[in-house]
């Protein structure tokens, strides 16, 4: 019953939540392939529908708000006990079992006796050291990939967010039909990952990206068509073009920066991810108060762009060598 309770404990369920998804989407990185990582990224939408189908069930029983939360804090006490059971087997490498903590075990003791011998070079002397912020910052393509999270993440969260209230200002559809149609763009990110996991088998990482982008860009001139009959496939098309990007630069994040670096240029990737999805939302609903929602579609596809040109600039940089 107190808001400021709500807003504290927040707190930590979000740095726990933030902990779980960097070194989930590492591991997956690093040990399986990129099919895989858009079939754990599809399980995302069917989490992000069941959430308020929970709710509403419980809402409509009459049982209250508290009973939601009960029930989905209650979900979340059972996989976070599953995840503290499964820890020994998180430190296995996927295929042979063999345990990680055997082999980093090994290199610790080559480096040691190289050390000893005063033939330890700069990079391995460093090896055991955490990076900090400003230094990942400085590795090449670092800040164009943060600020291409950045972007996506700003618009997929402004997409859904805003969907129902463009099409109910703009288009005049009728409150009920918009938020129906606003599910639209959700149903189209998670059935895309479920179809992407098959498709990365014949297209790279980079090539999803861009097949991404293009439907994004075709779902947004949709949009732009007078009246509102069009905006069910322009929203679904939307949801569909988001589906393969996110999963695609996770994945090609230890490719790009190499595996000792890829967890944490994972973590300041998605920070810059939740950065964008909390600021850039709001930012939009200032403007529409000033502007007008029929900036809606503008806003995203300047979003897009700025994505798609740091996405550029990143593809040159692939398998880099890098060096702190």
């Amino acid at each position: 019953r107190s808001f400021w309770q709500l807003c504290l404990w927040a707190v930590p369920y979000g740095l726990g939540a933030g902990s779980v998804d960097a070194a989930l989407n590492h591991y997956v990185a690093l040990h399986f392939k990129s099919r895989h990582m858009s079939w754990l990224h599809c399980m995302w939408g069917v989490g992000a529908f069941l959430g308020p189908s929970v709710m509403g069930t419980v809402l409509a029983g009459g049982y209250g708000w508290s009973m939601g939360y009960r029930a989905v804090g209650l979900a979340q006490t059972v996989l976070a006990a599953v995840l503290v059971i499964s820890l020994p087997l998180w430190k296995m490498k996927p295929g042979n079992g063999k345990d990680r903590n055997e082999t980093e075990a090994g290199q610790k003791n080559v480096r040691e006796e190289k050390k000893s011998r005063g033939e330890e070079t700069a990079e391995e002397a460093g090896a055991d050291r955490a990076p900090g912020l400003l230094e990942l910052l400085r590795i090449p393509m670092a800040r164009e990939t943060v600020a291409m999270f950045f972007c996506y993440n700003a618009l997929e969260t402004t997409a859904g967010l805003w969907a129902s209230s463009y099409l109910v200002l703009v288009h005049k559809v009728p409150a009920e039909r918009a938020a129906a149609l606003a599910g639209l763009f959700y149903l189209g990110i998670t059935a895309g990952r479920a179809v992407s996991g098959f498709l990365t088998e014949w297209i790279s990482d980079d090539g999803m990206i861009r097949l991404g982008t293009g439907i994004l860009a075709a779902g947004f001139l949709i949009l732009l068509f007078p009246g509102g009959g069009h905006s069910q496939a322009g929203l679904l098309l939307m949801g569909l073009g988001c589906a393969p990007i996110y999963p695609s630069v996770i994945h090609s994040t230890p490719s790009r920066f190499g595996a000792e670096l890829s967890q944490a240029v994972i973590g300041v990737q998605m920070a810059g991810a939740y950065i964008g999805s909390s600021l850039m939302p709001p930012f939009f609903g200032f403007l529409a108060d000033h502007l007008g929602a029929s900036l809606y579609p503008y806003y995203l596809l300047v979003l897009l762009v700025v994505m798609a040109l740091m996405h550029q600039r990143i593809i040159p940089g692939k398998h880099v060598q890098t060096s702190l």
